[in-house]
């Protein structure tokens, strides 16, 4: 049986949403409705439900501060009157952005789209594999990639009539920027036109890590990670002043260490 959150201040709200997902998804189970965005943060931490169905505005911590301190496995869908937050969700890999007033008929693709993203974990083992494991098995299956070729050495970054040699391991992080791809080293900025993408697959896996879809950092420069009072997670870059933030998809890479 799915096990499902509802987050919303308003009673009348979240009664109204439980009662139409019962009706369109009779097998779901209802663990718990929470009335604030610390509550929701704290049960689903407890609880681990499979799918939390957020408001974004809520007194507290928003749905978007709560999704993003999520370690397990729960999935996010927002429920929400405002659509200027449709990115940010993004961000927070949210298996759908619902508008208030929510209609049956919006709410049943909503249903089918969660069906879906749970299918394979519903299909698979009765208990998935830890964090540990599955940044190990994640790192293993990098390794043919990384391992087809020498990992890259150098970064050539052109500025004006200059092109300068950037040793890979001087190089703090790389960081998307719009066009371009930030190469930061602690006596330097230089920007190149290599996607962040196609960067990931030349790296060095053991060495480099992407965490955040703009942003890898290089482990050897790392001084240490926090976690601010909404539960998101960040890093610490030596000979950086600014913290680095990690997305939802790679909090689980720090577990093991």
């Amino acid at each position: 049986m799915t096990r499902a959150l509802i987050a919303d201040d308003e009673a009348h709200l979240a009664t109204y949403l439980r009662d139409q997902l019962l009706k369109l998804w009779p097998e779901l189970e209802i663990v718990a409705i929470a009335r604030n965005g610390p509550e929701a943060a704290e049960r689903i931490a407890e609880l681990q439900p499979d799918i939390a169905f957020l408001d974004i505005q809520m007194p507290g911590l928003t749905g978007l501060d709560v999704a993003a301190g999520i370690e397990g496995l729960t999935r996010v869908v927002f429920v929400t009157a405002y659509d200027e937050y449709a990115l940010s969700a993004f961000d927070a890999e949210a298996v759908d952005y619902v508008l208030k007033p929510v209609t049956a008929e919006r709410l049943a693709r909503t249903v089918d789209r969660v069906r879906r993203a749970l299918a394979p974990r519903e299909d698979a083992a009765a208990e998935p594999p830890d964090d540990a494991r599955l940044a190990r098995a994640l790192r293993r299956l990098q390794a043919p990639a990384t391992q087809a070729a020498a990992p890259l050495r150098w970064i050539r970054a052109s500025q004006g009539e200059l092109t300068h040699q950037v040793a890979v391991s001087d190089v703090m992080f790389f960081h998307a920027d719009d066009k371009y791809t930030c190469v930061r080293t602690a006596q330097a900025e230089h920007l190149i036109r290599t996607p962040i993408a196609e960067l990931a697959a030349q790296l060095d896996g053991q060495q480099f890590w992407q965490i955040h879809r703009s942003t890898i950092v290089n482990l050897a420069h790392l001084a240490g990670t926090r976690r601010d009072e909404a539960s998101r997670l960040f890093v610490r870059v030596t000979g950086w002043k600014d913290e680095l933030p990690v997305s939802r998809a790679y909090v689980h890479l720090f577990k093991p260490m």
